[in-house]
């Protein structure tokens, strides 16, 4: 009796991981889906990047960077916005989207810094302005400390870089298990669990919205890749190099982001010289998805006001 019933145990136990085990979806069914032009990936600093490129080529230039797990999609209602008045860039930082991972298996900041530079120069742009949601965020203020010949303005969206709970200033996190298992684990409801949150509205996380986060996790090697940039992510008190950035700021933040609360903004309204805080009442984590109307004009306002004269 005790060896049928671990053998139905065990039977149990494997149906489950059978039921929860979520593939890598092929590549070329991807790139059916979400992929633009094959002239889109490109190959930048000895990796492939997956690049948007729209609007007038003489137009001053914006590049956008996206958050954690998501992809250049994100800033689909953004770029419309913007492209008529200027060229729009959008990547998919490695381990996200169409990118997938980097040959180099580095996904420390100094390699994504060396990355936009590297597309910059291939583009043969020399300055930009720079927007940046969550990690995109501490990415783009990093790379505006870093070389502020390149950049001429600066956006943030709800940005990362301060210490908070599990990431300390000067050591790489740890990754539980429950965490690192989705490389192999994700179905569908796990995700949306963990995404609902990203939204002051839940409704807003559509299934159209689900759907594109879902699929464009599981291309092959992303999931993997996302756990290797949280176990290289290494953070240092930003304060030094926000005070260091001079061009003009724009924060965005949605006034009830769960994910980075808007009370952080007043880190980087001490720190940043020449910084403006535009707060969204009623919108969470992803203004540009909850409210892109808003948001965008928003946007649009204060690069008018902003420009260079």
């Amino acid at each position: 009796m005790k060896r049928l019933l671990l053998v139905f145990v065990l039977a149990l136990l494997a149906g489950t991981a059978a039921w929860l085990w979520t593939p890598d979806h092929e590549r070329a069914w991807l790139e059916a889906r979400w992929l633009a032009s094959p002239a889109d990936l490109v190959d930048v600093a000895g990796t492939r990047l997956h690049v948007r490129d729209e609007g007038p080529r003489d137009a001053p230039a914006v590049l956008l960077l996206h958050g954690f797990g998501s992809s250049l999609q994100t800033w689909d209602d953004w770029a419309a916005a913007l492209r008529a008045r200027h060229r729009v860039l959008r990547i998919d930082l490695p381990g996200h989207g169409l990118s997938g991972p980097d040959a180099s298996g580095d996904y420390s900041d100094a390699r994504s810094l060396a990355l936009i530079a590297a597309l910059l120069d291939a583009r043969d742009l020399r300055r930009v302005t720079l927007v940046g949601h969550s990690i995109g965020g501490r990415i783009g203020w990093r790379f505006a400390a870093a070389h502020p010949e390149r950049v001429e303005r600066l956006v943030l969206v709800a940005p990362d870089g301060f210490a908070s709970p599990g990431f300390e200033y000067g050591r790489a996190p740890d990754v539980p298990a429950v965490l690192a298992a989705m490389r192999w684990v994700l179905p569908r409801a796990a995700l949306e669990a963990n995404l609902a949150p990203a939204f002051a509205d839940p409704v807003r996380l559509d299934e159209r919205l689900l759907t594109r986060y879902h699929e464009l996790m599981l291309a092959p090697g992303n999931r993997e890749a996302l756990l290797e940039r949280m176990r290289q992510t290494v953070l240092e008190d930003p304060v030094p190099r926000l005070r260091s950035i001079r061009v003009p700021v724009l924060l965005v933040w949605g006034e009830r982001d769960a994910m980075i609360p808007v009370a952080n903004a007043e880190d980087y309204l001490r720190a940043l010289p020449d910084a403006t805080l535009q707060r969204l009442p009623g919108i969470g984590h992803l203004p540009q998805e909850e409210a892109p109307q808003a948001s965008a004009e928003g946007l649009v306002r204060w690069l008018e006001r902003s420009a260079p004269r």
